[in-house]
């Protein structure tokens, strides 16, 4: 997707994915686990550190926010709240079904 089309008057879908790993995670999330966050569903498995951390993040996204630090509106990075076994999640807007 372009940046432009990231932006738009209907909600998104975020898929959440593991792009990156560092020690052993606590909860099992290894690099390519992902999760979907529908608006009603969360769809996978997630530590729930991890997900409250990046919640505002997600919402911000679905609702159509735009990130000026963002080269790419579409795709935002998350970093787990875990210092010693740190994960790095992508968040991608992707159209709701």
């Amino acid at each position: 997707m372009t940046d432009d089309s990231c932006i738009r008057n209907k909600p998104w879908q975020i898929l959440c994915r593991v792009v990156k790993q560092e020690g052993n995670c606590a909860a099992g999330h290894k690099v390519g686990d992902e999760v979907l966050f529908t608006g009603d569903e969360v769809k996978g498995k997630i530590c729930i550190s991890a997900m409250y951390s990046m919640m505002p993040k997600i919402y911000a996204m679905m609702y159509n926010a735009r990130f000026p630090w963002l080269d790419d509106q579409c795709v935002a990075t998350h970093a787990c709240p875990d210092g010693f076994n740190p994960l790095m999640y992508e968040l991608h807007r992707i159209p709701r079904e």
